[in-house]
């Protein structure tokens, strides 16, 4: 059965270093992330992200990897969320999964997709659909 799990978040963006100078001349960028949810996920989570902007105004894409850690209506654990997002003159696609088997913990078997919503003043929200099964 598949639940729904909403509320809001922060989240702390940090560019690093490119790991060699073409990647930086090729409008590549890496960035940690550091996130605080609240409401039904109680958690926190870390994660690595790679942006490219292209010479368009509002076109630009990214993929990410998150490990979130903490508690999912009441159960403890950890589970990782792949990120993948497209934003075509200004218009967002973005893909956010749970990666399979990647729930330790009561959160073994979680499966899912996450929304995020920013709204003005750059206060971020999201809907997590997900189901828990007794795992592999």
């Amino acid at each position: 059965m598949t639940k729904r799990a909403s509320g809001a978040f922060d989240v702390k963006v940090t560019p690093q270093k490119p790991d060699n100078p073409p990647a930086e001349s090729a409008n590549l960028g890496r960035m940690s992330l550091d996130k605080q949810f609240r409401g039904p996920l109680e958690a926190v989570s870390t994660g690595e992200m790679l942006s490219v902007l292209t010479e368009v105004q509002g076109s630009a894409g990214y993929v990410a990897m998150e490990r979130v850690r903490g508690k999912l209506d009441g159960r403890k654990g950890t589970f990782v969320l792949q990120h993948s997002a497209t934003m075509t003159r200004s218009l967002p696609q973005m893909s956010i999964t749970v990666v399979p088997d990647s729930g330790t913990g009561e959160l073994v078997g979680i499966s899912g997709s996450m929304t995020i919503r920013i709204e003005a003043g750059g206060k971020h929200f999201y809907e997590f659909d997900y189901a828990l099964s007794d795992g592999p």
